[in-house]
Order: structure tokens, then C-alpha cells, then sequence
């Protein structure tokens, strides 16, 4: 009987085999990064000539392995699989020297206090501060070791981070918190969806009683988050009508560390 199959062409010409369809329009997204463009999901869907939902799956299993990030604005990039020059980590000395400008004009903009932190597993260290200046504010310092569920920075932080990746920060459960209302990891992960749909983090009470929070996570180059600022404001003032505005100028100072952090980076 016949073979009703393409004829393969010559043996041995690469060029004469079919590509699989999901992996050749991986490479061209992966063409299209190399060469310095930023994508979003509706361009790659657009470029690909396939559905939005098939881009995105795409783009996501390209950061999975670190061959693509995403970064502000839930635009893709280069990962760190193709630049590894890129990948030293930063000390705490750079960070503080890096967030110091940043965070002073904020306290001074919205007389709130603010917070530096960074990630250590399940729990939350303090890197800087600088005290409110209104008539009742949150006390700087003296924070630390905070779970990390439990608080708007953490969350913002991990917020960032993969389900498989949640699952082996908290491989042992999550440590106990005040009165957090997340009680296992299920609950975090759905909690967290909402986090990365908005793009920052609140905390109500949740690490320090009559404390609340309001949070935006920072990153590098490669798109990988460092640290999270925060707004710490006294319960009996925190308006959630004002959210806008803390939201926009966390933001602008998260912006003004993230610049400061690539020119320390590249040696400048």
C-alpha cells in the first residue's frame, strides 16, 4: 500500500523535517527577546498568529526555565539563561545604598513610615526604615524575622514566585502569625492570585496589632524580585479610599530603587 505520508525529503536535511508547532513558535518568541523586544501577551499572540491563552502558556513555560522574565507592566524579556553576566547577587549594603534616596522622599511625601525587606524562605528581614513623620505613626525598627504570609511585604514578595516554588518555600507548613486569616497553603495561593492582579499587597493587622500595610515588590534586571517597600500606617488611620495614592508612589520609589539597582549592577 501506498505511504500517503509528506515525502521527509532527503535524508539527513534538518531543513526538510516539519517542526513541532508549540516549539518552533517558542523559538520565535525566543528570536524575538534575543533581539531586545519586549512582549506582551496580545503581541506574541498576535506575531504567533494563535490565541492569547497558547501565548501566554508559551511565555510561561519560557520564565519556568528561565529563558524569559517578566517584568513591569506583565511584559516579557530575555531571562537569565541568556544572560548570565546579569546574575550577580546583590549585597545589603548595595540595597540600602540603592533604596536610602527612594524611601526618605517617600516618608516625606506621605509622612508614613516605611520599610525595606527581603525574603529569607517563609520569613521576612528588615533592611531599612525610615520613621514617619505625622503626629501618630508606626515605630521604625525592631522588626524582623516576620512570617512572611503574614505581612503586605511579604506577600508582594511572594506573590512573584511559581506554585511549585510556594510549595518548597513552605515544604514544612507555614509558621505560626498573629492573626493572619491564611491558615494553610491553599488559601495563600488563592490569596496571592489577587496580589499579582493588582500588582501590590495590603496587610490588616496581620504581623503587629494596629498595624496595616500596603506593599509593591521591586526587581532586578532579570526580573526576579530583591525586596518589597512598605507603608506602615496606624490602623486608626489607614484609609482604604487613599490606596491610589500610596499604591502610585510606592511604585514611583519601587521604580527609582529598581534603576538605582541595575546602574550598581553594571558598575556605574
Amino acid at each position: 500500500m501506498a505511504n500517503s505520508d509528506p515525502d521527509p525529503g532527503p535524508a539527513g536535511d534538518p531543513a526538510s523535517v516539519p517542526p513541532i508547532d508549540s516549539v518552533h513558535r517558542a523559538l520565535r518568541l525566543l528570536k524575538s527577546l534575543r533581539d531586545g523586544e519586549t512582549l506582551g501577551v496580545k503581541e506574541a499572540a498576535e506575531m504567533l498568529d494563535v490565541a492569547p491563552s497558547t501565548a501566554h502558556r508559551l511565555l510561561n513555560a519560557l520564565c519556568y526555565d528561565g529563558f524569559a522574565v517578566q517584568g513591569r507592566e506583565r511584559r516579557y524579556r530575555l531571562g537569565p539563561e541568556f544572560r548570565p553576566d546579569e546574575s550577580r547577587p546583590l549585597s545589603i549594603h548595595d540595597l540600602r545604598t540603592a533604596v536610602r534616596p527612594a524611601i526618605e522622599d517617600l516618608g516625606a511625601e506621605l509622612g508614613e513610615t516605611v520599610h525595606v525587606w527581603i525574603r529569607q524562605g517563609p520569613l521576612l528581614h528588615w533592611v531599612d526604615g525610615v520613621e514617619g513623620t505625622a503626629p501618630t505613626h508606626v515605630k521604625s525598627g525592631g522588626w524582623d524575622r516576620v512570617p512572611a504570609y503574614a505581612s503586605a511585604a511579604g506577600k508582594a514578595l511572594l506573590s512573584e514566585l511559581t506554585n511549585k516554588q510556594l510549595e518548597d518555600v513552605f515544604a514544612t507548613g507555614l509558621p505560626p502569625a498573629r492573626s493572619s486569616r491564611i491558615s494553610n497553603l491553599r488559601s495563600l495561593k488563592r490569596h496571592l492570585t489577587a496580589v499579582r492582579s493588582r500588582g501590590y499587597a495590603i496587610s490588616i493587622e496581620e504581623s503587629a496589632q494596629g498595624v496595616d500595610g500596603v506593599a509593591v515588590c521591586a526587581k532586578d534586571s532579570l526580573g526576579r524580585p530583591v525586596f518589597a517597600i512598605s507603608l506602615a500606617i496606624p490602623s486608626s488611620r489607614f484609609d482604604r479610599t487613599a490606596l491610589p495614592e500610596y499604591v502610585d508612589s510606592l511604585r514611583i520609589a519601587v521604580e527609582r530603587t529598581e534603576d538605582a539597582l541595575e546602574r550598581t549592577v553594571a558598575g556605574d
